[in-house]
């Protein structure tokens, strides 16, 4: 293209990390560069940093300098590249980490010869989408049981700092029957960087994964690219292979920020608690490429939002609530089975699983929930009656055998601890479900003993 050999010097100005650049267009009119395009900054004194476009105004031209503008001067030359960020995608990617930039930062290869493809684009014609109807297990309880991961979803993990989002996130990661894992992390300190990568590695799983990960002491602009990047490899593997795809992000609300930072430095008005008013469409954009493609494999979305101060109403995940598809909600170390929805659970739940597992769903969480009232009577002191007493021995089984992240079952084991779990505390009848259910899983052993009971009582009776 033209204007790659074109040389601007113009400076008109350099603030924080935002370069502006006079770049008339051509004599036949065409503009200098385009929106995302990708920029070379040289320096007389010998400092060079690639860019990024992110603004135009007639001929003033707003770049985004991966390395900072330290050390350049006004001095400096603008040569524009004719394309926005590109990625490495070939099957030499699995078993690789990349930085922001699309750069090898685990000391292998280089992989200069491989294809490459531009990162962005456009999500799919929804006529091309197909209905989610396949289920991603996790052999997580509280998510295959209560609230199904299926494919082509795009769910957020809402939490706060100091949570274990992160473990939480690599197990998933690691025991999702997806064919192919996409790791996106934002903004990592260096000890979660290590976690992700050693917990991938150790559990023999990291032949299938691909990790972007921006660094907290990474230039801001590659935390804006590492999502497109995640996603872009994903479609590609999904599209082209017939892959059923993961993408784990971490953490979304540290990408907000970013744009928000990048929008304070352009002089941008900002819409709630500073966030730029774009923050929905911004987030929208990279939710909305989840999808299972017509014909080939699928796209799903699994992102931590942190929420300051544990606050839903916060920008971050009140947007992205509005996007996605429901939320896992992760608070004092578990699931909490309330405020989690998957609003695509019923498309799988009785159809690709078990028949029970629909009226067992619902009957733990109904007794669940009268767990949780019993427990406040006790704690006030009230009376409580025997069935109470039923129910506060079932919210301890449901903590202990459901609730701890760190458990992992099979869906169909984790429906029949269910059953044993409803058996060791209630009776039949009390479960108020159908009955050929009931007769077909409730535990045999305590049918015979409900039997020898409500027999007892009759004899005593009389």
């Amino acid at each position: 293209m033209t204007q790659n050999l074109i040389r601007h010097t113009k400076i008109l100005s350099i603030v924080g990390d935002i370069m502006k650049v006079h770049a008339p267009a051509g004599a036949s009119g065409e503009p200098a560069t385009r929106l995302n395009d990708l920029a070379l900054i040289k320096d007389p004194g010998g400092l060079s940093s690639l860019a990024q476009v992110i603004n135009i105004d007639r001929d003033q031209v707003s770049l985004q300098t991966f390395s900072g503008t330290k050390g350049f001067s006004t001095r400096s030359a603008v040569h524009f590249l004719g394309h926005p960020m590109q990625v490495t995608y070939s099957k030499n990617i699995l078993g690789r980490v990349f930085d922001g930039t699309g750069n090898p930062m685990d000391g292998g290869a280089a992989l200069a010869e491989d294809p490459k493809v531009a990162i962005g684009g456009p999500s799919v014609n929804p006529m091309r989408r197909v209905l989610a109807s396949k289920m991603i297990r996790t052999d997580v309880p509280m998510i295959d049981v209560f609230n199904c991961l299926v494919e082509s979803q795009k769910i957020p993990l809402f939490s706060v700092s100091g949570e274990p989002f992160n473990p939480f996130l690599a197990r998933i990661g690691i025991q999702a029957d997806a064919d192919i894992v996409v790791f996106a992390g934002l903004g990592l300190i260096f000890d979660d960087y290590h976690f992700f990568r050693t917990a991938f590695e150790d559990a023999g799983v990291f032949a299938r994964t691909v990790m972007f990960c921006n660094l907290a002491a990474d230039p801001i602009v590659e935390r804006l690219l590492v999502p497109d990047m995640a996603l872009t490899v994903a479609e590609k593997f999904a599209v082209e292979e017939g892959k059923r795809v993961l993408v784990l992000m971490t953490d979304m609300t540290a990408y907000a920020d970013a744009m928000k930072e990048v929008g304070i430095s352009m002089e941008r008005v900002p819409s709630n608690r500073g966030y730029m008013g774009d923050l929905y469409s911004q987030l929208a954009r990279r939710y909305e490429k989840a999808c299972d493609y017509s014909g080939a494999g699928s796209v799903t979305i699994l992102s931590v939002t942190t929420m300051p101060g544990d606050d839903v109403t916060h920008p971050v995940p009140d947007n992205t609530g509005y996007i996605t598809e429901g939320q896992f909600y992760l608070h004092d170390g578990v699931i909490d089975p309330f405020g989690s929805l998957s609003r695509l659970k019923q498309h799988v739940i009785g159809t690709v699983t078990r028949e029970d597992h629909s009226q067992i769903m619902n009957t733990m969480i109904r007794f669940y929930s009268g767990a949780r009232d019993a427990e406040q009577k006790q704690a006030m002191a009230f009376e409580l009656s025997p069935f109470d007493r039923k129910l506060l021995k079932f919210g301890g089984l449901f903590r202990k055998r459901f609730m701890e992240i760190e458990i992992s079952l099979h869906l169909e084991d984790a429906l029949n601890l269910c059953w044993q779990t409803l058996a060791e505390c209630f009776q039949p009848e009390e479960l108020l479900m159908k009955q050929a259910l009931v007769d077909k899983y409730y535990p045999q052993q305590y049918q015979q003993d409900a039997a020898t009971q409500e027999q007892e009582h009759g004899q005593t009776a009389a």
